[in-house]
């Protein structure tokens, strides 16, 4: 186990110093010369993101959750209560649904402003 743990301590640490090594080679030519697209390479590279597209993300994410908390909903029937699951799965659907038609309202999902 001490063999393992040596040889992926020093590895990682190989890989580490080559990484920082290796982009001090001084860049020609042709890596100073603009993308076809135009853009500048020297340019910064932060560009601030849309608070939208932060907010298209979460709802993505929020119902591609809900589509995951739904997958065990058709063996809800062989369970001993049933009745009781279909009802927590309805009752999240329903949250799910109001705070989408409330996003929907507020115009929170308009991309333009």
């Amino acid at each position: 186990m001490f063999l393992y743990l040596s040889i992926a301590t020093a590895l990682s640490v190989i890989l580490a110093t080559i990484s920082f090594w290796l982009p001090l080679i001084t860049p020609d030519l042709e890596k100073l010369s603009p993308y076809e697209c135009g853009f500048d390479p020297l340019g910064s590279a932060r560009l601030p993101y849309s608070m939208r597209f932060f907010l298209i993300a979460i709802l993505f994410l929020l119902f591609d959750l809900e589509i995951a908390l739904l997958l065990p909903a058709p063996w809800a029937t062989q369970l001993s209560s049933p009745t009781t699951t279909i009802f927590w799965l309805s009752l999240i659907i329903l949250l799910l649904t109001a705070g989408f038609i409330y996003e929907w309202l507020q115009a929170g999902l308009e991309w333009a402003e």
